[in-house]
Parts: C-alpha cells; structure tokens; sequence
C-alpha cells in the first residue's frame, strides 16, 4: 500500500487542542473502524453529546473517500482535531479529480445521500483540493462546558 495523501500538520500547538491522524487501507471494514475511533475520541476529548454525530460524519465521509476517492493499493486518511470552538473531521485521498457533489435522489435509490447528511449535521464543511488528491472536512460546532 501506498500512502499518497500528504501529511498535514497543525501550524502550531495553539490551532489545535487535541490532534489525531488515522491512516486506513481502502477496505469496507475500515469505515466501522474509523466510526468508532472518531466516536471514542470525542467522548475522551470531554464531548460526548457530539459523539455520534461526528461518528456519523466520519462515516460519510469515509465511505465517500471509499467509493469515490480512493485507488487501488492507495491509502486514506482521517484527521480529528478539537479548537476550543469546533470538532473538525478531515478525510483525505488520493483523486483530486473526483470532487464531491450533491445530486437529486428518489425515495428508493440506495446511494447519494452522504454529503445530505453531512449537511444537515455539520456547520461547516468543505472541499481542499490538493497537488495529489483531496481532503473533506466538516465541522461541529461545540457547546461550551456549562452547556455540556
């Protein structure tokens, strides 16, 4: 396996309070993995009414970089950072040529709501198109500690 998704650091221990990066190989299996690490991160990170909503975030965006991002023998990666402010979700692959996009659904298709859902969930998400690849992300903007 290859791993062509391009670090990404934090520009300093200020941007970030809490920083974890996953790299996973482009199996089906690894989207549950990935759910559950986001999931667990957040609840140790002191934000458990977050949990499955980043849980489910990461889960589209997962499965999106999978179906869509991802090349044979090319890794993906997750990035979970907390801001005093926002938990961020960042998936990174490798096709910077395939940028996500919403398109019309019925009631009975199967596929195509992913981005829907991260829509209704996060308060901000985007695209970053990279030399190599792109990254994903969205953000949930986090209660304070007294609204926690």
């Amino acid at each position: 396996m290859t791993d062509s998704c391009p670090p990404h650091h934090p520009q300093s221990p200020k941007t970030y309070g809490r920083y974890d990066a996953v790299t996973y190989t482009p199996f089906p299996r690894n989207i549950t993995l990935a759910r559950r690490h986001v999931s667990q991160l957040t609840v140790v990170w002191g934000h458990p009414y977050a949990a499955d909503d980043a849980a489910l975030i990461a889960s589209e965006l997962c499965t999106n970089a999978l179906l869509h991002g991802c090349l044979r023998d090319r890794l993906f990666r997750m990035e979970t950072s907390l801001t005093g402010t926002a938990l961020r979700i960042a998936v990174t692959d490798p096709r910077g040529e395939r940028l996500p996009h919403s398109r019309p659904t019925t009631s009975n298709d199967q596929f195509g709501r992913g981005l829907l859902i991260i829509r209704t969930l996060a308060d901000r998400w985007s695209v970053e198109e990279l030399t190599v690849g792109k990254t994903v992300w969205a953000e949930l903007d986090l209660r304070g500690v007294a609204d926690a």
